[in-house]
């Protein structure tokens, strides 16, 4: 059957489709033993032979879905030139590749999902779908209303607005304050750029919540499989047909 590569290799597990038309422009991906660099190339999965970085990829082994409470001090990496903790060292051993759906810093903690699924992945993470992701950020000293109010309707980051977002104040210190903050896109490190353009530089931050999933009990390090319920909710908020 023909279908696009991109679609093939992410269907495959080899990553998002957003990742994987990287892969692609950077030649690290053959078929039928020559590199294929154009995006929307088609291939036949019942005949052609895929390679990514020289490894053969065959066709979709199941889907798996999970989410891990990252603890701080992790990568969201499943490898590192540099020998530096990963994710990796949290997850059950696999025989299907799965990848993280978006991204948690270094020194960040809370709901990661990851998936072999790339059309959801790609769905949950592109600011079209309007994917909530709710944070708790605990910053330095008390923003005022004025400061929140700049958040919620949008900051310039990079010279591009940052999408409306909700805050509501948890706790309320000179020193040290907590908020809840919801957003709707995931560009790099947004929440804390957001409060560092107020003024306030975030301390700590954790993902409770992305899309309709909660963190809930599940303790720092800790994974679990996600229930058929909760996976047909997400593919229904991203719009994705079951």
């Amino acid at each position: 059957m023909q279908i696009r590569l991109n679609k093939f290799l992410s269907q495959a597990g080899i990553a998002s489709r957003r990742e994987v038309d990287k892969m692609i422009t950077e030649g690290r991906v053959k078929v039928n033993g020559q590199v294929v660099k154009v995006l929307g190339s088609k291939i036949d999965d019942e005949k052609d032979r895929v390679e990514v970085d020289g490894r053969r990829v065959d066709k979709e082994e199941g889907m798996v879905y999970l989410m891990l409470n990252k603890p701080p001090g992790y990568l969201v990496t499943l490898r590192d030139n540099f020998k530096r903790p990963t994710i990796e060292k949290l997850l059950p051993s696999l025989r299907q590749r799965i990848f993280p759906v978006g991204r948690l810093d270094y020194d960040s903690s809370g709901l990661l999902l990851m998936m072999n699924d790339g059309e959801l992945a790609y769905r949950l993470t592109h600011p079209r779908f309007k994917v909530p992701k709710v944070y708790l950020a605990k910053v330095m000293g008390e923003p005022d209303s004025s400061d929140l109010a700049r958040i919620e309707k949008g900051i310039y980051l990079d010279g591009k607005k940052t999408a409306p977002a909700k805050v509501a104040q948890i706790k309320s210190d000179p020193k040290k304050s907590l908020f809840k903050i919801e957003i709707f896109e995931g560009r790099k490190r947004e929440v804390k750029r957001m409060f560092k353009a107020v003024g306030h530089k975030v301390l700590h931050l954790q993902r409770i919540g992305f899309g309709s999933l909660r963190l809930g009990t599940l303790k720092a390090g800790k994974w679990r499989y996600l229930t058929k319920k909760e996976i047909g909710t997400l593919k229904k908020l991203s719009a994705l047909k079951q």
